[in-house]
């Protein structure tokens, strides 16, 4: 019999990750809008810090220091997500979105860099 099961240590990363995989099984991450980039982006780092937080050993993983440290990396998350949004809002209403079209456009260039910047620093830390 087939089964399905998602992990988390709250009731909104449980949900997050719910609503991810009804996406991806939607196929709704064909364009996202510049909103649903900036969710998008807040999830993933939100998922890079549960992963950082599991990989800790066991008792420091279980500590109240590091469940704060993530805690508070999820709150700092939330905080840049709800001012990057209320931004693109803005932009929106004063420009009626042409801004964030001409924005659009350069969104492959932004992307690319951002991974090369990751890759660049993930070649650091495993070059120790």
């Amino acid at each position: 019999m087939p089964s399905l099961s998602f992990e988390g240590e709250t009731h909104e990363e449980l949900v997050r990750k719910v609503q991810r995989w009804l996406a991806s099984a939607e196929g709704k991450d064909d364009k996202l809008s510049a909103t649903e980039a900036v969710e998008k982006a807040s999830a993933i780092t939100k998922d890079a810090l549960s992963v950082i937080a599991a990989a800790a050993p066991g008792p420091i993983a279980s500590s109240d220091i590091l469940k704060g440290l993530k805690r508070m990396g999820y709150d700092a998350t939330d905080g840049t997500k709800r001012a990057v949004t209320s931004g693109l809002n803005a932009l929106a209403e004063v420009t009626g979105g042409g801004l964030l079209k001409r924005a659009d456009r350069a969104r492959k260039d932004a992307v690319y860099e951002m991974n090369a910047s990751v890759a660049r620093q993930m070649l650091k830390s495993l070059r120790g």
